[in-house]
């Protein structure tokens, strides 16, 4: 009797041990997302300062930063600078930076962005979430670059530096693809 529940345990539990064994293997940082590669879900937000909207289709042919943020991420504040040099550094030069304000309120948003000494780039609101749902969001901040074409050719979850947003950039502007 004892020999077949030792069976039973090595039949239930084996399994399980190397399931758990291959989970530990996995970063679970590196979630992959389907978009790269893929057309960028088309989008017409308003801006946060009420000037209007911006509609992806109409920046074709540019590079497109789209940076999901809130005022209550913490890591939004590590890369708000880098995003805001950089975004200066391409002015001019067919790459438009957006940020997209994830489940906040305005006013929050612009106190945020004053508390951390202005931003370059204007900022979108998303009501309801559905920018952000269409782009598979998994938290913020996240960055999106769009090339010329409309796709999505990279994704990086968490923050991002300037050096990375310009390795992913410079390539599209030189004409030499996806990153």
């Amino acid at each position: 009797m004892n020999w077949r529940r030792s069976l039973l345990g090595l039949v239930v539990g084996l399994p399980l041990v190397a399931l758990l064994g291959y989970g530990l293997t996995r970063d679970p940082a590196q979630i992959p997302s389907p978009l790269p590669g893929k057309p960028a879900p088309d989008f017409s937000l308003p801006l946060m300062d009420g000037e209007g909207e911006v509609a992806l289709a109409a920046l074709r042919g540019q590079v497109v930063v789209l940076n999901f943020w809130a005022s209550w991420c913490l890591e939004c504040r590590y890369e708000h600078q880098d995003l805001s040099r950089t975004a200066e550094a391409y002015e001019g030069k067919g790459v438009h930076f957006f940020g997209v304000l994830y489940n906040d309120v305005a006013e929050n948003g612009r106190r945020w962005i004053v508390e951390m000494g202005g931003q370059s780039y204007p900022t979108l609101l998303d009501p309801g979430s559905r920018v952000a749902i269409n782009y598979g969001l998994y938290g913020v901040p996240e960055t999106f670059i769009i090339d010329q074409t409309g796709t999505v050719v990279h994704k990086q979850i968490g923050p991002i530096t300037a050096d990375r947003l310009a390795e992913v950039i410079d390539p599209l502007l030189a004409g030499e693809g996806r990153s």
